[in-house]
Order: C-alpha cells, then structure tokens, then sequence
C-alpha cells in the first residue's frame, strides 16, 4: 500500500511564498513522475508542474514563480510558490507514478488574500 501526504498550504498574503512537500511512502520500488494539480471552487482540477527523473514541466499561469522538485532518497517532492496571487487559491493535490500506478494524496488548501 502506497500513501501520499501533503503538507504545507496555508494562508497567505499575495506576494509572499509557501512550500508545499509531497511525502511518499509504503511499498515503493520507482517513482517514475511526480506532479502538483490544483482545483479551485466551480473549476476543475489542473495540473500545476510535474517533474520526471529528464524534465520539468509547468502550466503558464505559474512559469517563473514556482517551482517543483524531489529529494530521491526521501520520497518526497516539493513544490516552492513564489509571488503568489489571489488566483493561485486552491486546493493542491500531489499525484505520483509509483510502481506504475498512479497515487493522489489527500489535497492541502492555498489560500491566497489580496
């Protein structure tokens, strides 16, 4: 059984920053990707960045201020969010592909006030 468990969202003004980590564990032989997706009230869930063992990638809206990582040898991801906005205000969820199946953790709220 595999779990992820997010951490670090909060209340926060606009400008400033938030860390949010992503800790994996259980029967973990690769995590092939790891990825944050947010969800706002009324919208549907987006993929915010993801992050392979060769790349990066991020959603427009968040180029240049976020950014995503992982520490290996933990089981963990991170996601750094910088000059946060109003609109970056949502419920954020880790996703990962571990032992070729695809794993949400249980979302943690970014609240952005202007």
């Amino acid at each position: 059984q595999v779990q992820l468990v997010e951490s670090g969202g909060g209340l926060v003004q606009a400008g400033g920053s938030l860390r949010l980590s992503c800790a994996a564990s259980g029967s973990i032989f690769s995590i092939n990707a790891m990825g944050w997706y947010r969800q706002a009230p009324g919208k549907q869930r987006e993929l915010v960045a993801r992050i392979t063992s060769g790349s990066t990638n991020y959603a427009d809206s968040v180029k240049g201020r976020f950014t995503i990582s992982r520490d290996i040898s933990k089981n963990t991801g991170f996601l750094q969010m910088n000059s946060l906005k109003p609109e970056d205000t949502a419920v954020y969820y880790c996703n990962a592909h571990i032992n070729l199946w695809d794993y949400w953790g249980q979302g943690t709220q970014v609240t952005v006030s202007s």
